[in-house]
């Protein structure tokens, strides 16, 4: 979809929406270069560390689950506000203290993003919203749009998070105060997203049974699934899967891994994943025009394989320019899945079960993805290992694409079976 096709395709609520992706992208970004190195600076082991990324996505698990599967009966503008009024809580209240309790507490309740992806109710209800506003025929290209603006604030924030901290930082414990700027801005931001959120008209909140705007009349069952929810459960246990072996390289521990391997300082780490997310971004947006031709399915496998490849040879590198061209290489081609899944489990579902949809396979990602930062810390903190989560992540990555060909090949969406 090109750029002019997506501005007639885009409602005011739309810009809104792809504007509370780009606050929400660019705090996430800015986070997630300097969050394990602020957990380190602290006095938090490896394991510790792990520990607590882990329990910052179990929490934002059982969060999400909760508003995106009331939000079409609630009201999503509603569950929106909320999920940014924990955002900004767990930025204050890791800036207040460095007790593990407090921090374990704070990552469980809010809402704190490892990776600098998406975290929280807000992707599963953000689908929702923009696919009950266009058609099947744009629904792709809006998300390839949607999801290159994401990628492009998320790297923007981590280019700026890691310039802040490397401005601010001193030596020894002064190198605090770069990392707490960081957790300030992150807050803020979470004000600002609230607030755009509060801008949305009541045209973006569930259609009923009967095709009208409303969050009632509809029989929920199953986490807010009824008619689709066979398809959506096996989707998530796949999803689960790849979310599982993707947190064992979440962008935060690539950064530390970085770090630890070549010795990188943050302005150069903050440059790395501006690249790699912009890559990542623009690889999105190719997607669409991808899906058109070969379809959907055939996109997210035939695309992922070969990113997962590159992934694994990322450790083999012998220096950091090497290792940082073959991420970035990887990051070029690694998101072409992403606005095509999205597409694809809007287009499966039906209407009134899209944001529940959304967010049971979007919660499933996230359970899967909780399980692994705890084990990849464990590893990280031997030097004999420190390869080991990229080798796993790639490898494991490859079955759940072959594992998802197979089962859903024969699954097509709307749009493709118009065309056949």
């Amino acid at each position: 979809m090109a750029w002019s096709s997506l501005v007639a395709a885009l409602p005011r609520d739309g810009w809104l929406l792809f504007g509370t992706r780009a606050v929400r992208l660019f705090a996430y970004g800015a986070l997630s270069v300097v969050l394990v190195l602020y957990l380190a600076a602290v006095g938090l082991s490896e394991a510790q560390i792990g520990l607590l990324l882990t329990l910052t996505l179990i929490g934002d698990t059982l969060i999400s689950l909760w508003l995106t599967t009331v939000a079409d009966r609630l009201g999503r503008r509603r569950m929106l506000i909320v999920g940014a009024a924990l955002m900004c809580f767990a930025g204050v209240l890791f800036l207040l203290t460095r007790s593990f309790g407090w921090l374990l507490l704070t990552a469980t309740i809010g809402v704190i993003s490892p990776s600098g992806g998406e975290i929280g109710p807000f992707l599963a209800i953000e689908q929702a919203s923009l696919s009950q506003t266009v058609g099947d025929a744009r629904r792709t290209g809006v998300f390839a749009w949607y999801n290159l603006l994401g990628s492009v604030a998320t790297a923007t924030g981590a280019l700026a998070g890691g310039r802040l901290a490397q401005a601010l930082a001193g030596p020894g414990q002064e190198a605090l105060a770069g990392y707490r700027a960081v957790f300030v801005v992150y807050a803020g931001l979470g004000v600002l997203l609230a607030l755009i959120f509060w801008r949305l008209s009541p045209a973006t909140e569930a259609l009923s049974a009967a095709g009208g705007i409303g969050t009632t009349g509809v029989v929920h069952r199953w986490f807010g699934l009824h008619k689709s929810r066979g398809i959506v459960l096996r989707l998530s246990s796949l999803f689960a899967l790849d979310a599982f072996v993707g947190g064992f390289i979440v962008q935060s521990l690539v950064a530390y891994w970085f770090y630890v391997r070549f010795g990188l300082d943050l302005a150069t780490l903050g440059a790395i994943f501006f690249g790699a997310n912009l890559l990542a971004g623009l690889s999105a947006l190719a997607a669409a025009s991808i899906a058109a031709r070969i379809g959907l399915i055939n996109t997210m496998v035939f695309t992922h394989i070969p990113s997962n490849v590159l992934l694994m040879l990322v450790p083999l590198m012998p220096t950091a320019w090497l290792a940082i061209a073959v991420l970035l290489v990887r990051y070029s081609i690694s998101q072409m899945d992403v606005p095509t899944r999205q597409s694809y489990t809007m287009a499966v579902v039906d209407a009134d079960e899209r944001a529940a949809a959304a967010g049971v396979t979007g919660v499933a990602r996230t359970v899967g993805a909780s399980l692994a930062p705890v084990f990849a810390g464990l590893l990280l903190g031997h030097a004999a290992l420190l390869a080991m989560p990229f080798f796993i992540a790639g490898g494991l990555k490859i079955v759940y694409d072959l594992t998802l060909y197979r089962l859903f090949r024969a699954v097509r969406p709307p749009e493709e079976r118009a065309g056949s």
